[in-house]
């Protein structure tokens, strides 16, 4: 298979996956101290550097949809990668979300080509990653999300009744790709996602929902790292 990435830096065992390269770099330099960029190859821009408190961190962008979503997944566990989480937008399905408002995919529908193709019926978050991203961004609400490839305007016109109807709260066109992904590979994924837009169709203001993605991209970086949720999880052992 073609290799997207050709990474010149270190690939750590903990990544954060943002699909805009703009964000990845935001990221980078929010969460990593000293980042060095370890990949520009088909404009996915990868980082690589350490966390505030010393742990090696990669940070690389995947690009729109499940498809790149998952072939870069798919290379980043072939270099190591054990542990991701997605960070990025999503478009409410539920009336009770509002524009801005933070979630954790907890599990998800299989509505995008690449979690068909896993005859992934409700692939599932890594629940000690979901557990310690509840730890560390506890305004996330855990929802299911749909996965889709093609705008459900253009698409069948009740395709969002029906993913209401299946449980749903927000779609993207990632997330449920990754989920499934992980799974298969076994490398623990979790995805965290800021509502760009309403099922009303009000939009969150661009500089809102860039710093929420900051926010959850930080809060991904510590639940990446252990910390509370894995102290929590010993205490119930």
């Amino acid at each position: 298979m073609a290799a997207y990435l050709r990474p010149t830096a270190p690939i750590a065992a903990a990544a954060l996956l943002p699909d805009d390269p703009a964000l990845a770099l935001a990221l980078a330099q929010a969460t990593l101290e000293k980042p060095v960029m370890a990949n520009h190859s088909y404009g996915l821009w990868g980082y690589h550097g350490h966390d505030r408190d010393g742990r090696e961190l990669t940070v690389q962008a995947t690009g729109i949809g499940a498809a790149g979503g998952a072939a870069v997944l798919g290379e980043l566990a072939e270099r190591g990668v054990r542990r991701a989480v997605r960070v990025g937008r999503c478009t409410a399905i539920a009336p009770e979300l509002g524009a801005g408002e933070l979630v954790r995919a907890t599990a998800c529908l299989p509505g995008d080509g690449v979690s068909r193709a896993l005859a992934a019926r409700n692939a599932q978050a890594d629940a000690e990653l979901d557990l310690e991203l509840a730890a560390a961004v506890p305004a996330a609400r855990p929802v299911t999300v749909a996965g889709y490839d093609l705008d459900p305007a253009l698409a069948a016109a009740d395709a969002r009744a029906q993913w209401r109807a299946a449980g749903a709260a927000v779609a993207d066109l990632q997330s449920a790709a990754l989920l499934a992904l992980g799974e298969r590979l076994g490398v623990a994924v979790a995805a965290v996602l800021a509502v760009a837009e309403t099922e009303a169709g009000t939009e969150a203001a661009e500089e809102a929902l860039t710093t929420a993605l900051l926010e959850l991209g930080a809060g991904a970086a510590r639940a990446l790292g252990g910390g509370r949720a894995r102290a929590q999880l010993g205490e119930l052992v």
